[in-house]
């Protein structure tokens, strides 16, 4: 596809640029909604993806001898990747496993999870240097920094083990109305 564009030099580079960007951001979120297990969003983002990638490659491929268009191409790259873990930490989806081991009575931070709405189930368990306390929670990613400020505010040396939760069946988790609606809950499966 020959384009006629004005002032090729600058505006073919800046849209091969922008395809890039566009591509790789689509590529880099459609990657993490398939390790979520966000399998009906991923093909229909994919679609998209590799219509501008065939867009982007094309122009390249009909203008090795551009060097400019090759730079365009790599920096439209690695912008994309930049962009699209942006976006996927700013839509924070998913959910997360929560374990916080502290060796202090974790009673106080029990409860605070609790009245602010987190499950917490706790283990009596012995550590290297003696008795801890174990609490588990699952999370919506959404909701890891108001977490991290409770367990902060009470434990501050408390050990913290975060790692994704690709499904869940039954036990609880708040609904995204629980501020509106206390006492609501949502149940999976």
């Amino acid at each position: 596809m020959d384009l006629s564009l004005p002032f090729p030099e600058v505006t073919l580079p800046l849209l091969i640029f922008c395809a890039r960007l566009g591509d790789v951001s689509l590529s880099t979120l459609r990657i993490i909604l398939v390790s979520r297990g966000m399998r009906h969003l991923a093909p229909f983002i994919g679609f998209f993806e590799v219509l501008i990638w065939l867009f982007a490659i094309s122009q390249v491929m009909q203008r090795l001898d551009n060097w400019i268009n090759l730079m365009a191409y790599a920096a439209g790259f690695a912008a994309g990747t930049w962009v699209g873990i942006s976006i996927e930490r700013r839509l924070a989806l998913g959910l997360l496993s929560v374990q916080i081991i502290t060796p202090e009575d974790a009673t106080d931070l029990i409860a605070n999870l609790r009245s602010q709405h987190f499950g917490a189930t706790d283990f009596a368990a012995r550590g290297i240097s003696g008795n801890v306390r174990l609490i588990f929670t699952v999370i919506r990613r959404k909701d890891f920094d108001r977490l991290m400020e409770i367990v902060r505010a009470s434990h501050p040396k408390a050990f913290v083990s975060v790692s994704d939760v690709r499904s869940v069946s039954e036990g609880f988790i708040p609904d995204r109305t629980m501020a509106l609606l206390p006492g609501r809950w949502w149940r999976p499966g």
